[in-house]
Order: structure tokens, then sequence, then C-alpha cells
């Protein structure tokens, strides 16, 4: 069984993203996490991860849609 809840290393090799990222995305609540513990370590919850992950494709989608409606051709 898979977990509920991951830790923010485990997102960071998820994503392939550096900590620091990984504490942005918690702090700002673009990723949804939780405090735990003592030391309050932060957790994600494996759906919260999914819906991010989905959310980052569909801005993505429409970026480059609006991209090549305006006559853009190229991906950064």
């Amino acid at each position: 069984m898979a977990p509920r809840f991951l830790t923010l290393a485990d997102v960071t090799e998820i994503l392939n993203i550096s900590t620091p990222q990984a504490y942005a995305l918690v702090r700002t609540g673009e990723l949804p996490a939780i405090q735990v513990g003592g030391r309050n370590q932060w957790r994600v919850e494996q759906s919260e991860l999914e819906s991010y992950i989905q959310r980052m494709y569909e801005q993505t989608r429409a970026r480059i849609a609006a991209d090549a409606e305006a006559g853009h051709t190229s991906i950064d």
C-alpha cells in the first residue's frame, strides 16, 4: 500500500526539483501541505501532489495554446 503522506524529500524526488523549490511550493500554498510532529515537518498528501501535477499540466496546455494564438512558435 502506498503511503498517504509524502515527505518534502519525496516531493523533490518525484518532481525532480530542489529542496528550496519544494519549500516554496508549500509555503506559498501552491502545493497544499501540513506540518506534523514536534519539529513541524512538512507532509504532502499523495492526492494533493497528484492534483498539483494535473493543475500544472492544465496551466501548461493553456499557456501553449495562448502562445500559439499569439503567433509564438517556440517553447521555453
